[in-house]
């Protein structure tokens, strides 16, 4: 099994696909899938949730994690693109001024 990643509090891709593998094919609960990794049943509940998003069998309207890439992807471009909107606003307003001068 993989082992957890640098970030705190983050495991690693691998050791969360190692970690499903067992539910899927084993027939053991995730609770006690969980307990045998020393990781949270919820925590491994989401992962196994999100391995059946990313294999086309989660629920309606549920992202893959490519999705979930994606939309991060593009909440970051919209906060900076707020960011410049709102200081090009901030010059048009100081150059107005100026002109009036």
């Amino acid at each position: 099994m993989g082992s957890k990643s640098n970030r705190s509090g983050r495991y690693s891709e691998e050791f969360k696909r190692d970690a499903v593998a067992p539910v899927r094919s084993s027939g053991r609960t995730v609770t006690e899938v969980a307990r045998g990794l020393g990781v949270s049943a919820e925590g491994l509940r989401n992962w196994v949730r999100q391995d059946r998003a990313d294999r086309g069998q989660g629920t309606p309207g549920e992202l893959t994690s490519a999705g979930r890439e994606e939309l991060k992807r593009l909440r970051r471009q919209n906060a900076e693109q707020v960011k410049t909107i709102e200081v090009l606003r901030k010059a048009a307003v100081f150059f107005a001024k100026e002109s009036d001068r």
